[in-house]
């Protein structure tokens, strides 16, 4: 018989498989990290900037409270610190490898595409004023009353590239994702009402929500800015745990679907070697892989359930 529990699929035995298994995967976000140091490199479109629309762009030009260097720090490495925390107490590779790579994918994509449309929308910064004329000294154009900017090319080149913010979309996107992972982890949802439950899911949310908040009081975004950013990463994020998790409020949402989806399979393997093997060890098996059974009686859309799930709930005893 197979062994199909949890802490019997570690990086050691099952890693270098599953990792082959998705090896496309891999590749593809390859690309992404290529596509965005193109994007990155490019020159973004050059909004006209006219003398009469300096006005709002006149705030002090200063340094990051977030440095850049910070944000993969907030949106990558201390999301996947929490995944390998779970890790070594569960021992569950597929959790670990699938949390890893549904993160990737949510900051990357959610990358590639706030600067994408930083390069496309070409929007000033609010300091753009002293980014154009480091001297405070404005030079126009006589006809068209545009700019005429003598600043550093580089400086200038960040100055049109403020819509929507990337450290707030990249904080939303790890972070939010982050918050998907613990809420189905602590089943957060599971009607018992334990608010103390969305106060950690709520935690790397108001994180996220801070860096957006220093992006405004640093003068590098407008509020419109960090609103897109924010709202981007997130829908990304919620995106792509989808892909790899059940929704934190079904009742199997503590975990991946590859992982239900190899218990299913350990199980008609069983059946196939076995047909008259004995259904109450299977069962005590799954009962013990599951554990997700709450303290009191609860009902629940078994069309939400795995197979496995619904074996459990139809009355069967073991």
């Amino acid at each position: 018989m197979p062994e199909i529990q949890l802490g019997t699929h570690t990086v050691r035995s099952h890693g270098a498989r599953l990792a082959r298994i998705h090896m496309h995967d891999w590749l593809i976000l390859l690309l992404l990290v290529v596509i965005e140091v193109v994007l990155n490199v490019i020159e973004p479109f050059h909004r006209f900037v006219g003398q009469e629309m300096m006005t709002d762009l006149k705030h002090p030009l200063q340094d990051n409270t977030v440095p850049i260097w910070a944000v993969p720090i907030i949106a990558i490495l201390i999301p996947v610190i929490v995944f390998l925390i779970y890790y070594f107490i569960r021992k569950d590779v597929y959790d670990l490898h699938h949390a890893i790579l549904g993160l990737l994918f949510a900051v990357l994509i959610t990358g590639v595409m706030t600067d994408a449309i930083k390069d496309a929308v070409g929007r000033p910064r609010p300091d753009f004023y002293w980014r154009c004329f480091p001297d405070g000294k404005g030079v126009f154009d006589r006809n068209t009353t545009g700019v005429l900017c003598t600043g550093d090319k580089n400086v200038i080149k960040e100055g049109y590239k403020s819509f929507p913010s990337g450290h707030t979309s990249w904080s939303f996107a790890g972070l939010g994702f982050l918050a998907l992972y613990l809420s189905g982890k602590i089943r957060a949802f599971d009607q018992r009402g334990h608010v103390a439950k969305l106060c950690i899911v709520f935690l790397p949310l108001l994180i996220a929500a801070l860096v957006g908040v220093s992006r405004v009081d640093d003068y590098w975004h407008h509020w419109q800015d960090v609103f897109a950013g924010g709202l981007l990463g997130l829908t990304i994020a919620s995106f792509c745990y989808l892909q790899f998790f059940p929704a934190p409020y079904l009742i199997h949402g503590w975990g991946p679907h590859a992982y239900f989806q190899m218990l299913a399979e350990s199980r008609n393997e069983v059946q196939a070697l076995s047909p008259n093997a004995n259904n109450i060890n299977m069962q005590q098996l799954e009962m013990e892989s599951v554990y997700i059974q709450p303290q009191h009686p609860m009902r629940f859309d078994t069309q939400d359930s795995s197979p496995m799930l619904n074996r459990l709930e139809s009355g069967t005893r073991i």
